[in-house]
Formats: structure tokens, sequence, C-alpha cells
């Protein structure tokens, strides 16, 4: 295990300078495992994110030496507040682990499928699963009865939390599920078959002693959104997301315990757990929540002048829509720090958000597997269009068919070093699937499945799915260049660009676009035409989309991901 550490020491970024935060006291949690760090002490065998992280800031609280803003901080937007120190989120998630173990019978390793919104509970449950070594499955209250019931069935999880909304839902498929025994609602009101989660755990003992976990035991287990096929289970461990931040220092978020972070993801997604559970909880810093109920400009805006949130996180949707209002009309009452991730955000985009509000937006870029694997880090220079540089613990490259590093500039496939030594980040495996697992490896690489290029300073540029891959007329057209250029035009709020068929040039590139609403009434011939020679001039002519078909909305995954598969698919007959 020192050997590993002194290996992955080697593949941090020269580039050490902290910006916009001091360094963290000598008595935090962070700066506890500086040994580690450098390779001077082993990685513990034993670890468990809410007693080794979450209880000593609460030690650390009690001890004043901790700033005194929250630790959880969340809003509704209709009046509605609640502020938790570390200390009363150990209070309360002890007496949710209590009504885990006690009242539902749920022992360590048992599987419990948790579908809220963006509510108090959804982080009680989260943080009280670490303590009973439960492990966790989230999901998006977008789901349907046919996606819940494929989860309860393909994970076998014993026990479900949800709200009143989705408990119907649950209800119609119940019967199917042989592995589930007990249900929760949250909620004021009762429901037959249900107990109650919000009466159950008010009344519970604090009393709970957190239990013994492994670095390498399981945690949570994020059922993938993909492009194609079912959703895989894809297992995490205390290690791979509690233990990880704690080694790869401050690059991606470089918080502090006075720093407070909002990010927008909805639950079921695996950036929400890094960048709203694991990574600023483990710099002492307040996770700002908004309950969000849709997701509205005004709304979004709104809250960052009124609360002295200083880092926003949010899908490139949430930007698009931002700048389409006068930004001028709102004044951030404390906004430094902007970043994007789930897909790549358009350089138009990044444009107009800097022109009006002067700050840069950094882009994320990783995968449910293996986390955040590329960020433009604070400080660093950003080139517009890319990813940013490899993340610390990950030897990113770029790789061919035969898992060979290509030069620079050279176009392949993204990928991460996993051999000799698997980096601590890297999922546990696909649950029940050898097989998937085994596929995402390639010689000494763990291959992501995207298209990319580095450049000889490191920085990293998408270019699309390697299943997106367009081939017209011999030509090898990325999809997300196509769509950043259309994206720049004044009628575009949102497009995908895919293949479709065409007996001449075998395929061809279609443009399926989102008009603002400004040119909803324009003459669609000649707004296509425009569209055209818009992406001609813009980027090369041959990647001008011949196709263009104008739609109200876009098929997404739960999480935000276009569905281009489903695009394409329609497009080549096969839906």
């Amino acid at each position: 295990k020192s050997q590993s550490l002194k290996f992955l020491w080697t593949l941090k970024p020269p580039h050490r300078t902290f910006h916009g935060h001091s360094r963290l006291l000598a008595s935090d949690v962070y700066s506890q495992y500086e040994s580690i760090r450098r390779g001077k002490q082993e990685i513990p065998k034993y670890f468990n994110f809410a007693s080794d992280v979450l209880d000593k800031w609460s030690e650390i609280e009690k001890a004043g030496k901790r700033p005194s803003n929250p630790a959880f901080w969340w809003i509704n937007g209709k009046g509605e507040e609640v502020k938790w120190s570390f200390e009363e989120l150990g209070f309360l998630s002890r007496k949710v682990a209590n009504v885990l173990t006690k009242e539902c019978g749920l022992q360590k390793g048992d599987r419990l499928i948790v579908i809220l919104p963006r509510i108090p509970e959804w982080w009680l449950v989260n943080v009280a699963c670490m303590r009973a070594g439960i492990v966790l499955i989230p999901g998006t209250s977008q789901l349907s009865a046919k996606d819940i019931l494929y989860r309860l069935q393909a994970s076998k999880a014993t026990c479900i939390i949800t709200t009143d909304k989705l408990a119907p839902a649950v209800d119609s498929v119940a019967s199917e599920c042989q592995f589930l025994k007990t249900r929760l609602m949250v909620s004021k009101g009762s429901r037959e078959g249900w107990l109650n989660f919000t009466e159950l755990y008010k009344n519970q003992s604090a009393d709970h002693s957190c239990i013994k976990t492994t670095i390498q035991d399981p945690m949570i287990i994020f059922f993938t959104s993909g492009t194609t096929g079912f959703p895989k289970m894809t297992q995490h461990s205390q290690g791979s997301l509690g233990f990880r931040p704690l080694l790869s220092e401050r690059y991606w978020l470089d918080l502090s315990p006075s720093g407070i972070i909002w990010n927008t993801a909805d639950t079921g997604w695996i950036l929400t757990s890094i960048a709203a559970v694991f990574d600023p909880w483990v710099f002492g810093s307040c996770i700002f929540i908004h309950n969000l109920p849709q997701t509205e400009s005004a709304v979004i805006l709104n809250t960052l002048c009124r609360f002295p949130i200083d880092v926003l996180i949010g899908a490139p949707t949430l930007y698009r829509m931002l700048v389409q209002n006068d930004l001028s009309n709102y004044k951030f009452m404390n906004l430094k720090y902007c970043m994007s991730g789930g897909e790549p955000l358009n350089p138009e985009v990044m444009e107009q958000w800097k022109s009006q509000t002067g700050l840069d937006i950094h882009e994320v870029y990783g995968q449910t597997e293996v986390g955040i694997i590329c960020s433009g880090f604070k400080g660093m220079k950003i080139k517009p269009g890319s990813m940013g540089k490899a993340a610390p613990l990950y030897d990113v490259q770029i790789v061919d068919k035969s898992a060979n590093i290509l030069p620079p500039g050279q176009q392949g496939e993204i990928a991460i070093r996993s051999k000799p030594i698997r980096p601590l980040g890297f999922f546990s495996g696909y649950v029940d699937n050898p097989k998937k697992t085994a596929e995402t490896e390639r010689g000494d690489f763990y291959v992501t499945g995207d298209r990319g290029t580095m450049d000889k300073d490191g920085y990293f540029r998408f270019i699309g799915r390697d299943d997106d891959i367009i081939i017209s007329s011999g030509y090898r057209i990325g999809p997300f260049e196509v769509e950043s250029a259309l994206i720049e035009h004044p009628a575009v709020v949102e497009t995908a660009v895919v293949s479709s068929p065409d007996s001449l040039r075998g395929e061809v590139v279609k443009a399926f676009v989102v008009l603002s609403p400004n040119f909803s009434s324009s003459d669609l011939k000649s707004l296509t035409r425009d569209l055209q020679d818009h992406v001609k001039k813009t980027t090369a002519p041959y990647k001008y989309p011949r196709k263009v078909e104008f739609v109200q909305e876009l098929p997404k995954t739960v999480t935000g991901k276009i569905k281009r598969n489903e695009l394409r698919d329609k497009e080549w007959g096969r839906i």
C-alpha cells in the first residue's frame, strides 16, 4: 500500500499553489491525512466517512476551531429553511441510523434504495447509511414505476425510502419484488403498508455507535444512466468515494471551512454525492441546497444574489438557460467560482457568461465509474472548449484501439492508467456483471468510451462518445463541435447532433434544434439555411448539418445527458 501511495504521488500535477483560500488549520480533518498524501504513511485498513470525517469536524466545531457557518444549509424558496452544524448533522443522522437498523432491521451490507428530491432527509439517509454500513442506492425522483421495478429487482434491495408522490408507483410493482421487505415514506401523512420516516426518526434515540468498515467495503451503488441498454449497477466503496478526496489535494474545489458550495445536480447523480456530500465535507465546508422543484432561471439567479454562495456547480443546460437572461440585472452576493459537468459546455456559452458576470466557468469531466477525470482548476489558464487537465491520482492519456498512448493532438479514446496499481477512486465493479466490468479495461488502461485529444500542455478536449462519431464521405465528425457551432447562433437554445442515413454519403450530420422563444415564429426553411451557413462559417464546411429538425425538447437521461442514441436510432429506423 505504501508503494501504491508513492506511485500515485508521482502522478500529481507539479502545480501546487492554492488559490482563493488560505490553508486550513493544522488541526483540521484534511491536514490530518497529510502524511498519507506524502507517501509517509500507509492507507488505513479501516475507514468510515461518518466517524472519521464528519464526527471529527464535529469535535473541531465544539472546540471553536471552525467558522460559525453551518455544515448544511437548505431552503425551498417558500420561506422554509434548515441549518445544521456538524454536531446537529451527527445527532440527527444517528437517529436515522437507528430507524434503519432497529425499525427496519437492516444490517451491514444490506441495500437500500432512496428516491428523494433535494430535501434534508436525503442527506440524513446518506450519513445514516455510512454509520450503519448499509449500501445506499440513490435514484432520481423522475423514475417511473418501470424504472423502480428494474432497480428493485436488479439490486435485491430490502428497503426503499421515497415520498408520498412516488409511493403509488412503488406499490404498483412491489408484488414483483421478492426481496423488498420495508417501505419508508417521507411525508406528513400515512399510507397502508408504509412506515412514516418522519415520525420514526423524530422519536428515535440518538445513541448509535458507528459500525466499523474497511476502506474496500461497499458504500453506494449508482445505476449508470448510459446511452444504450439497461443501466448498470456501479458500486463504490468507502475508499473510492469517502477516502479519495482526503488524498487528492484541493485542486478541483479548493474549499475551506468558510466556503459555501451549491451543487444543482439531481440527487440520483454521482456529482451530487461528490460535490454535495464527500468533497465539501472533507474540507469542513457548508453544503447549500435549494429544493428546486423546477429549474428556473429567475430562482437560480435570485438565490445567488440573496445568499453568500461562493461556488456554483451545474450542468451545461443550466448555464445555457442562465445566459438567455440579461445578467446585468443581477448582482451576485459572493459568487467566485463556477463549474460545469455532465456534458461538454459550448465555448460560446462560456464567453457569454464571462462577459456578463466576469466569472469563468471551469469544466469538470468525469464518469460514474471513476468520478472526476479532468477539471479546470482554480488559477489554471482556461482554454475554451477544453475540459482542463487530469485530476490528481489519475494518469489520463489518449490511447488507440490497442491501448497505445497517442502523441499530443492526435484523436483517440480517453483512458486512465489502471495497472499495475488500480487508483483509489475507481469503482469496485459492475454488480453481478463481471463481463461488463472486464470490458472497461484495455491493456494497462481503463477506457472511458469517450473520444478526445490532449494538447502539448496537458489540456484535454472532448470529441464525443465513441459510438456518437459520424463518418460522412470518409470524414470523421464529432457531434460536439457541430453542436458548439450551432449554439453560437442566437436562435438556438439547445441542440443535439447525430448521424442520419444518406444514399450518397452513407450518413450525414443531422441536427435536432430547440429554438429560442424569440425565433419560434420564424420561417423554418429560411432559418435552416441560416443555421447551415452559420456552421459552414464557424467550423469546417464538411461538418455542417445537411438535415435540421426543430423540436420542443431533447430526450435526456434522468441525469440530464442528451440521449443521442435515441435520436440516432430513430433516424436509422431502429425505433
